[in-house]
Order: structure tokens, then C-alpha cells, then sequence
């Protein structure tokens, strides 16, 4: 008979949080597997497995609707980042993070680190834009206070498109390198094309025994 195979644990955990539809799962799939897919929605939780540098990373993408809010809080659990996630177009969106979403976290790890996320850059104009640049950079350094200062060149908040990719990479980027050591002669940011991508994969893991809405496959999203 042969050995069990050892469990394949998460150095840190990240969760994507935001309304329905606003593009989470779009997103992560166009960072974990350079494609992009539109319409797509989150039935309970999806699990991709990452590996930066010498980490594993486990990546949750929450429902966004609000009667699946349980279930987020839950996945919410112990997580060290999170992606707050909002339609730049759509303001509504952005007003829900304070009201519904940033209240999930109060699982998650106590110096979580919050990156703001704006999504769909791809289709903003000045006619379409409805949430403001400057506005939504000062609520996520107000989130981040106890990490960042005012004057800090790195901040926790991006605009992106998950169909050109502009900016995908850079916000995983920033939360790995900003929550995980590098040695000294290696401590420049890798870029994902530099990265070894597992995708979605079966794992044993303590957020997986409660088992009953997760998706662990590829039919994860419908």
C-alpha cells in the first residue's frame, strides 16, 4: 500500500470580496489562467492554489450575492489579505464595501491587509467613471493606516481590466511581497510570468471540512 500523500497547507490566505458581478472571478481568472471570461458567477466559494517564490497561497473568491454573505464571512476566516473588489462604473458598488463587505473581514486576520480594487478600467471614460480616483486611494489608505503613510509610494489600491490585464498582476504582486519575506538577494517583486501557476486543485485543507457549498473544480463558477 502505498504512503498518503502529506496535505498541502497554505503559507497564507487570500480572499477577493465585493458585490455581485462587479468582475472577482473574471479577475482571478485572468491572473491564474491568462484568459478572460465574461459573466461568470460565484456559487459559495471557488479555491486556486498559488505558488510565489517558495509560498503556497491559497485564493478564495467569495459569492458576492448578499445571501451568500454567510458563507463569505466564513471563507473570510484567517485571511491575511483580502481583494476588496468594486465596479469603477458603477458607484453603488463601491458604497456596498463599507455597508456589506468590509464586515465579512472581521474573521480574517487582525492586521489584514485590505488592497482596494477597482475593476473594468477597460471600459472608463470620463462619462462613465462614477467612482473617483482619489476618493477611493484615501479610503484604502484609511483602511491601511496602521501599515502605510500618507506619503508612502506604495499604496494598497489599483484600477484594472481583467480583459487586457492591465494591473492583475500587480496587485497579487504587492500583496505577496508586501505579507511575505524574500531572501535578501532575491527580494524584487517576481512577475506572474515568472510564477509557477497550480490553477484549481483538490486540496486538504481546514477551511474545505465544512465542505457543503464549496466548488473544487473547474465547474466552480457557472
Amino acid at each position: 500500500m502505498s504512503a498518503p500523500q502529506a496535505k498541502k497547507r497554505a503559507d497564507m490566505k487570500v480572499v477577493i470580496i465585493g458585490d455581485a458581478f462587479v468582475g472577482k472571478t473574471t479577475f482571478i481568472r485572468r491572473y491564474m489562467e491568462r484568459t478572460f471570461s465574461e459573466n461568470l458567477g460565484t456559487v459559495g466559494a471557488c479555491f486556486f492554489l498559488k505558488q510565489w517564490k517558495d509560498y503556497n497561497v491559497a485564493i478564495w473568491d467569495t459569492a458576492g450575492e448578499e445571501r451568500f454573505s454567510g458563507l463569505s464571512s466564513f471563507y473570510c476566516r484567517d485571511a491575511s489579505a483580502a481583494i476588496v473588489a468594486y465596479d469603477i462604473s458603477n458607484q453603488r458598488s463601491f458604497e456596498l464595501l463599507s455597508e456589506r463587505y468590509l464586515p465579512l473581514l472581521d474573521a480574517a486576520k487582525e492586521d489584514c491587509l485590505l488592497c482596494i480594487t477597482g475593476m473594468k478600467l477597460d471600459i472608463i471614460d470620463d462619462k462613465t467613471r462614477e467612482v473617483d480616483r482619489c476618493h477611493a486611494e484615501k479610503f484604502a489608505m484609511q483602511l491601511n493606516a496602521n501599515r502605510f503613510k500618507e506619503d508612502d509610494t506604495k499604496k494598497p489600491y489599483f484600477e484594472t481590466s481583467s480583459l487586457t490585464g492591465e494591473n492583475v498582476d500587480e496587485v497579487f504582486d504587492f500583496i505577496f511581497s508586501t505579507l511575505l519575506p524574500t531572501d535578501k538577494d532575491n527580494s524584487s517583486i517576481h512577475r506572474s510570468g515568472s510564477q509557477q501557476s497550480r490553477g484549481l486543485i483538490h486540496v486538504e485543507d481546514d477551511d474545505l471540512q465544512s465542505g457543503s457549498e464549496i466548488r473544487r473544480s473547474k465547474n466552480c463558477c457557472k
